[in-house]
């Protein structure tokens, strides 16, 4: 999750809002790749996730990347929970999950380059200390009793809050890893098309990249498991959002979305000011229980918008939420698969054809198949298999209009990184397929070889 931000102009009116949102529109060739993903990390001698404190740690993790490899830390009262260098971040996810917040890069080719350092760096600092990391969706064994809560004033209060809203919510905080791509903006209207295409085609991101068959130490009969849970977290913050496929879509529509959303907090010197449930707009008004008489910066309103978990969300760039987090090889495929999609208008439009007429309902029903049945779902005689073929391809022809070469010129577009995602639609068998066939075969029903198999 996002680093609490600080300072920014006092938002007196109503119009910022939406034009904060509007100041992320950039020219085409300033248009950037943010890619985004979590990994769970264990001790190698017991298969436990990894505490805070200790030899084997979180905290030991962090120092060691300060030390070994000049990343600058980030503390909160006193306890270092993140670092930053060169335009990307390391930071924690609730459960210890370690995330890579990658800068913006211009290239698919330069964002492999970088998660590949990212991982050797944790490799190493990982071996001495005894640690493995690996990328699945959800953790396939540890109970939510064994799963550490980092110490983030953020996450205690919504670990407080969930429960109150939903029967997964913390879940989703302790047990779940994803990988994301974040992607700019030209105008308004290039927004509102690429948030269509995104939110309606994010199902087949999830089915593709489909990574969590197993939960509490046994299968769950989802493909992903992950997706499961954010259908039953807090109605308020997720989903679909019809909304944004109705007349009148726009910076202004989302922001008055956003304003509906209930707070967690207000971050005021390194401290996280509990306003669980509470208005951004009596916040506007100067009106909030937790800070009255005061009304936000635009540092709030940029905090505010990390609280907002739709398949697809805005900030001053977008991103792309619904795929499961998963080994190297679809860590990059991810950010190729939407670049492909949404940086070339070509492939735009063609990928709007592709779900223009559907309606809420469709959209809906492939998002719960895509999480239960994965390539094989099928929705009004659609098959996922074919979607994502199509989508495929229409994203290889992105990445070929790009043209955007790779090792010196030696390689010439970034159409290989889609390679995983072929050979799962060639195949029909996403990731989590073939672990539960090792699962039921080669492992004799003992899930813990996962690691074994599947760490970085």
């Amino acid at each position: 999750m996002s680093i609490p931000q600080s300072g920014g102009i006092p938002l007196e009116h109503h119009n910022q809002l939406a034009q904060y949102l509007a100041d992320g529109c950039k020219p085409k060739s300033d248009w950037r790749i943010g890619t985004e993903h979590e990994k769970f990390g264990y001790d190698k001698a017991g298969l436990n996730p990894l505490p805070y404190n200790g030899f084997c740690g979180i905290k030991a993790m962090l120092e060691g990347l300060r030390e070994g490899f000049g990343w600058r830390p980030v503390e909160e009262d006193g306890n270092i929970i993140g670092l930053t260098k060169g335009g990307a971040n390391v930071s924690l996810e609730p459960g210890g999950q370690l995330e890579l917040s990658g800068a913006p890069l211009e290239t698919i080719h330069e964002t492999c380059d970088e998660v590949n350092s990212h991982l050797k760096e944790v490799k190493h600092i990982a071996d001495k200390i005894g640690a493995g990391f690996i990328g699945l969706g959800a953790a396939p064994i540890w109970t939510h009793e064994q799963m550490p809560l980092m110490p983030k004033g953020r996450y205690k209060l919504m670990d407080r809050y969930m429960g109150n809203v939903g029967t997964h919510g913390t879940q989703m905080m302790r047990r779940t890893c994803t990988v994301q791509v974040n992607l700019d903006f030209g105008s308004e209207a290039d927004m509102v098309q690429k948030f269509r295409v995104a939110l309606a085609l994010q199902p087949v991101a999830t089915a593709l990249f489909a990574n969590s068959p197993f939960f509490d130490g046994r299968e769950n009969n989802h493909k992903s498991w992950r997706s499961r849970i954010w259908r039953n977290l807090d109605d308020a913050r997720t989903g679909m959002l019809p909304f944004v496929f109705e007349d009148g879509m726009g910076f202004e529509r989302y922001a008055q979305y956003a304003l509906d959303v209930p707070m967690y907090f207000v971050y005021r010197d390194g401290k996280y000011i509990d306003a669980l449930g509470m208005s951004f707009r009596d916040f506007m008004k100067g009106e909030l229980p937790a800070l009255p008489g005061e009304i936000p910066s635009e540092s709030d309103w940029a905090d505010h918008l990390t609280t907002c978990f739709p398949e697809v969300r805005i900030k001053k760039f977008m991103e792309m939420r619904g795929a499961d987090g998963g080994p190297w090889r679809r860590l990059c495929a991810l950010p190729a698969f939407w670049v492909g999609l949404l940086y070339d208008q070509t492939s735009l439009d063609a990928a709007w054809d592709v779900c223009k007429d559907w309606n809420v309902e469709t959209r809906e029903a492939f998002r719960v198949s895509a999480s239960t049945d994965g390539m094989t779902a099928e929705v009004d005689g659609k098959r996922m298999m074919d979607l994502a073929r199509e989508c495929i391809g229409i994203s290889k022809a992105g990445l070929l209009a790009r043209g955007k070469q790779g090792n010196g010129g030696l390689v010439p577009d970034e159409t290989h990184f889609l390679n995983a995602l072929e050979e799962v639609v060639e195949t029909g068998s996403s990731p989590a397929c073939e672990m539960v066939r090792k699962y039921r075969n080669e492992w004799g029903g003992d899930l813990s070889k996962i690691y074994e198999e599947y760490s970085y």
